[in-house]
């Protein structure tokens, strides 16, 4: 299959990617064969990609080393089976070269990369950034990463679509929240560049733009139902669709009722699948928003009630 046939209808990167969270042990290490078995759930659960070590899986704070064995981990449990789509990103381009790198010699399907954060690169330095990120992929498809709420900068529809001239550069996840900015990139948009929701209460709105899917962090906790809900969408049964859409909606505002993945976590917890541990800076649910996320989870019927 060629970088431009992966999200074309039919393609292996369309439909469900989940946002994998890594879980952690008691002293705070990444728990390997949890990460296993996570995927494995994923996996039976009927995601079509997962996407390890990006936002919900605390990319961010994982050492390179670890990114690599998450990576790896994931791909010797589905790989044979569904795509694994690496979270490869940093502030630092040269940095995040390393981690390209590292995950494509890893075996990785395919690189989501985050827009860097902090530095507020101009849309010029963006281009520059994915260019080299493209550069070091080694001819697999990379996906840009779109999330001006976590990293302070925005990248542009123009930019998106001047990238999208790269051949690796296959799709974007876009979680800009800017549905106006997500139109004009389907507006205009190449054929075969894949446009993802980057949010799961805009999965439903994108796809039925014409978009391809959405990278979910509900999935972690019902990959059945999101499933379900994201091939309805892609397959114009609206109705199943919006059924599907709201009786999910109570979890997807309560998995953010807190910095992500704190709630998800604390959730898998709940439903007796991990821990909810999360490594500094992030902190634990508070109490309040934990009984919050029991009641998403009760009414939605994710967990039975007590």
């Amino acid at each position: 299959m060629t970088n431009q046939q992966v999200f074309a209808e039919g393609g292996a990167f369309r439909g469900l990617s989940v946002a994998a969270v890594t879980p952690l042990g008691p002293d705070g290490a990444v728990d390997y064969p949890g990460m296993r078995r996570h995927a494995r759930w994923l996996a039976d659960g009927g995601v079509d990609v997962i996407m390890p070590c990006g936002t919900t899986g605390e990319g961010a704070t994982l050492e390179p080393e670890e990114q690599r064995r998450v990576i790896a981990a994931c791909l010797e449990e589905v790989g044979d089976e569904i795509p694994v789509v690496a979270g490869a990103g940093t502030n630092a381009t040269n940095h995040a070269l390393a981690l390209v790198r590292a995950a494509v010699e890893e075996g990785a399907h395919g690189i989501l990369c985050v827009t860097p954060y902090y530095n507020r690169p101009s849309q010029e330095g963006l281009h520059r950034h994915f260019s080299a990120v493209s550069d070091a992929a080694g001819g697999i498809p990379v996906i840009l990463y779109n999330v001006p709420g976590r990293t302070g900068v925005n990248m542009t529809a123009e930019t998106a679509l001047r990238l999208a001239e790269l051949e690796p550069v296959v799709g974007i996840k876009e979680a800009s929240g800017d549905l106006s900015q997500v139109m004009e990139i389907l507006r205009n948009r190449p054929e075969g560049f894949g446009v993802l929701a980057g949010d799961d209460i805009l999965a439903l709105p994108l796809t039925a733009l014409g978009g391809d899917g959405v990278v979910s962090v509900t999935a972690n906790e019902a990959p059945g139902r999101m499933a379900a809900l994201v091939r309805a969408a892609l397959e114009g049964r609206m109705d199943e669709a919006r059924r599907a859409h709201f009786e999910l909606l109570p979890l997807f505002h309560a998995n953010f009722i807190d910095t992500n993945p704190v709630p998800v976590k604390a959730a898998l917890e709940l439903m007796g699948r991990m821990d909810a541990r999360v490594r500094l800076p992030l902190a634990p649910l508070a109490a309040k928003h934990r009984e919050v996320l029991r009641a998403a989870l009760e009414s939605t019927g994710v967990l039975e009630a007590d």
